[in-house]
């Protein structure tokens, strides 16, 4: 799962301005609560480790509003190992409401032009604004090609999806009428995708919003003067928020704060279903966050006790269960526990070596191997049962099994998946969006080719896991057994019905019009042979 790219976080704080100031506020006092907001994304920094931004409002500043944002971790882009600077920059950006933002990229490059915060200036106050967006768009290409052939005088600086809702939100706000409800009913009416939102204005007004299938989380605390939301619960509950106080904004809503009328929830959208992202649990969240009510960490752990219950090979004293670091780890637990197995670290992470999904081919191999170091005092002589997130493209989980077995003299590899093979692309901001690049696609289509198949046929019906697969799978990796689990495990162990979640690289079933209809081109590239990602 190192291959898989992460997700980006949103977080947005606010205290009423005549309210009682709030126990959680900075010690600097409840105008000066944007404080709140690097402390905020250093939870969320599992989301995206490219760059981090945040704007505050300040009605006693000038300007009002005021972004900063640039490439790094949220350490790094804050200056959070130099006291002196920190200091200096949060006493600038000081206010009593901001928005912030950890970015990982699924479009656009890696500078600074393309973090979030987007600031948009303007004399009139409720026209100059800032957000930021953690999602993509399924119909982005669409939507860039209408914004462009509505004026032929317009240009794209960027090439990204927020810069889409940027200008589709330049739009909400000039025809809404300082409705805010009209604001986002406006901007998200031609969205198709995945996506949460924070806005923040010069009038001092905010909200935030959660798209109609609550594919990516989002929820929010209020303890009657200080407004705080974000993408995971551990943002709040870090803060100082109860559990009791922290809630999820349903699907299709928005959390409006203002300064006359305080806290509202509002419905901006219907919502047909929702499709929350099965892999929040199974990988991107904070393994401390609780999303849409379930827990993440008792969801893995519940992942790793199905796969105990799938356990055929024989199990002795040699035998031990290592996890792939880190958010393995309490499937492996779950695992080794069911089996009355010692759980082992046999593969230490070194956390300063970057992120190997950067770089392609040769490069990402060589940064798998300085990324994990195998233990020879563990693994030598074991039967090793190595628990993984999920497989994608199978680059890092070829270097794990060999170097288990040359480095860390493990008697036998058995890999065991937490998680379904992965069938099909996303288009709602995991970066696999290829037939091609998906390492179960090219045994299951030898078998059961996909050529007839069409959106939303199960192709699970038919792509079974059989006997011939796995040998060819366990043949091509390296390792001795592989097994993955069903996709009914996915609901049980999450405790959400199949249809709340969206399944879609697992079951091809995509909650979405647009959704489907890049699935359709996928296909056909990948039918057809043709090379690149369904769309740049």
């Amino acid at each position: 799962m190192s291959e898989l790219h992460e997700e980006c976080g949103v977080v947005a704080v606010y205290h009423l301005p005549q309210a009682t100031a709030s126990p959680l506020c900075p010690t600097q006092g409840a105008s000066e609560v944007a404080r709140l907001v690097p402390r905020m994304l250093l939870d969320l920094q599992n989301r995206g480790q490219l760059s981090a931004g945040m704007t505050s409002y300040n009605p006693q500043r000038q300007p009002l509003l005021r972004t900063y944002k640039d490439v790094g971790s949220v350490a790094e882009v804050f200056h959070q190992s130099h006291a002196d600077l920190y200091r200096r920059q949060m006493d600038e950006l000081a206010g009593s409401a901001a928005i912030g933002h950890v970015r990982y990229a699924t479009s656009g490059r890696e500078d600074s032009s393309y973090a979030h915060p987007f600031e948009r200036t303007h004399i009139k106050k409720n026209k100059w604004f800032s957000f930021a967006f953690n999602g993509q768009l399924a119909n982005y290409d669409y939507l860039k090609t209408q914004l462009l052939e509505a004026d032929h005088n317009s240009c794209f600086a960027r090439e990204s999806d927020a810069e889409v809702v940027y200008h589709l939100l330049c739009a909400a706000v000039k025809n809404s009428e300082r409705n805010l409800v009209k604001v986002c009913q406006s901007l998200t009416r031609p969205l198709d995708g995945a996506y949460s939102l924070v806005f923040l204005n010069a009038l001092g007004e905010m909200f935030v919003a959660r798209d109609p299938h609550g594919i990516k989380p989002l929820c929010y605390a209020f303890d009657g003067s200080l407004f705080a939301a974000a993408s995971e619960t551990v943002a709040l509950f870090n803060l100082g928020f109860t559990p009791e106080q922290i809630v999820d904004v349903p699907a299709g809503a928005m959390v409006i704060v203002t300064p006359e009328r305080g806290v509202e929830l509002r419905k901006f959208a219907e919502s047909p279903r929702t499709a929350h992202c099965f892999f929040e649990w199974i990988y991107f969240a904070n393994v401390a966050s609780v999303l849409d009510g379930k827990s993440v960490y008792l969801a893995r752990k519940r992942l790793g006790e199905e796969l105990a219950r799938r356990e055929t090979v024989p199990l002795d004293e040699d035998s031990i269960v290592v996890p792939v670091p880190d958010t393995s780890k309490a499937a492996a637990d779950g695992m080794a526990y069911a089996l009355k197995l010692p759980c082992l670290e046999g593969l230490i992470r070194n956390r300063y070596s970057g992120r190997t999904f950067i770089e392609g081919g040769q490069s990402r191999q060589n940064k798998a191997k300085t990324k994990y170091t195998p233990l020879p005092q563990v693994l030598e002589g074991k039967r090793v049962f190595l628990v993984e997130d999920s497989i994608v493209r199978s680059t890092t989980m070829r270097v794990l099994i060999k170097r288990i077995r040359e480095v860390g003299h493990a008697k036998e590899v058995h890999v065991r998946v937490a998680c379904p093979p992965i069938v099909a692309p996303c288009f709602y901001g995991i970066d696999m969006s290829t037939y091609k690049e998906l390492f179960a696609v090219k045994f299951h289509d030898k078998y059961f080719p996909m050529k007839n198949a069409c959106c939303n046929d199960d192709l699970t019906t038919n792509w079974n896991m059989t006997h011939e697969i796995e040998m060819e799978m366990e043949q091509d990796l390296g390792c001795d057994t592989l097994r993955y689990l069903p996709t009914s495990a996915l609901s049980r162990a999450i405790g959400l019905p199949p249809l709340s979640l969206c399944q879609a690289c697992v079951n091809h079933d995509y909650p979405t019009e647009w959704g489907c209809k890049m699935s359709d081109r996928a296909r056909e590239m990948f039918l057809n042979g043709v090379e690149g990602r369904t769309y740049e």
